[in-house]
């Protein structure tokens, strides 16, 4: 409902969402990876994922969005946004791995209570910026139906044939 408020549209809502998944495969490999099972620790770090995964969908689509209102072209957008907002996607997935690492590495007392939560955002953190970097551009190029204002589109110039 808060993406919905922020962006207007069900479409973008979704498409900010959609990278979900993305870290979620991250998560899931992970915990396989480790051999660690899913727990309710587990569990709270997926939460955690999906919160760092949205606010990454959520810096890629708005920026996108003010590209596409500021009359940028539809393919130029998407290869903008991706270009100039992937290091704000990357810086948010790198904290996140450096600051819970040393938790998902431990194995001292009570790292059976940490362990599964860190090892699930370290390794969603870990591949989800690649994911997101192949995937949502396909996404939002195919379902978004954002155009730029009708104002703007008359000011652009023709296309040179």
């Amino acid at each position: 409902m808060l993406l919905f408020l922020n962006f207007g549209t069900m479409t973008d809502t979704v498409l900010a969402a959609s990278a979900i998944p993305m870290a979620l495969i991250g998560g899931i490999f992970a915990l396989v990876l480790t051999g660690i099972p899913f727990s309710v620790s587990a569990a709270i770090g997926f939460v955690a994922l999906f919160g760092i995964s949205v606010m990454n969908g959520i810096i890629v689509i708005a920026y996108f969005n003010t590209l596409i209102d500021a009359g940028l072209e539809r393919s130029a957008a998407v290869a903008r946004a991706f270009s100039v907002k992937m290091r704000p996607v990357a810086m948010t997935c790198i904290v996140a791995c450096v600051g819970l690492l040393p938790a998902a590495l431990s194995t001292g007392i009570g790292s059976q209570v940490q362990k599964p939560l860190a090892v699930v955002v370290v390794g969603g953190s870990f591949l989800a910026p690649f994911l997101i970097l192949i995937v949502m551009p396909v996404l939002i190029d195919l379902f978004s139906r954002r155009k730029a204002p009708v104002a703007l589109a008359r000011q652009l110039p023709a296309p040179a044939e």
